[in-house]
């Protein structure tokens, strides 16, 4: 019986690569010089760090930039508020969302039950999702129809066997 799994995985690496990147290229920019502008990375998420307001919201963009470059989607991750920190400085934290949680898992098994395909049931396995079907098509169209709506994590398609 075919099956494939739907997970929601951020490449660590790549993320790591796009804020050195960054990092990089707000210590040599003229506009950040003298603003002691970087951004920090954590397992589990970033702190961006600036001098005022407007220079955050412009180190967030080249971050932005950086990250889609290196093709890490930006829904996996969380954006906090800007906070004020020590001596009129700007800090903000954007967590990193890996794997699926209940509400998205409940949302996804429902996308895929109305879909009305016979023979295709999915479940939750910890934070992903296991789909059977008795047909390799049945659930090649479930993926297709997964990738055209916008659930806000992204996913990613692995696993797949006949």
């Amino acid at each position: 019986m075919p099956t494939f799994d739907i997970v929601s995985e951020v490449d660590m690496q790549e993320v790591r690569n796009a804020v050195d990147q960054a990092n990089r290229e707000a210590g040599t920019r003229f506009d950040f010089k003298g603003t002691d502008s970087a951004i920090e990375l954590s397992d589990t998420e970033l702190v961006l760090r600036s001098s005022t307001e407007d220079r955050l919201h412009a180190l967030h963009q080249v971050l932005q930039e950086k990250l889609v470059k290196r093709q890490v989607s930006l829904k996996a991750f969380d954006e906090g508020k800007v906070e004020e920190a020590s001596r009129g400085a700007a800090r903000q934290r954007i967590a990193i969302r890996a794997g699926i949680s209940a509400d998205h898992a409940k949302q996804l098994n429902k996308h895929i039950k109305d879909l009305g395909l016979k023979g295709v049931a999915s479940q939750t396995q910890g934070d992903q999702l296991r789909v059977t079907g008795k047909k390799r098509d049945d659930l090649q169209n479930v993926i297709q129809a997964l990738k055209e709506h916008d659930f806000g994590i992204p996913l990613q398609f692995t696993n797949f066997r006949d």
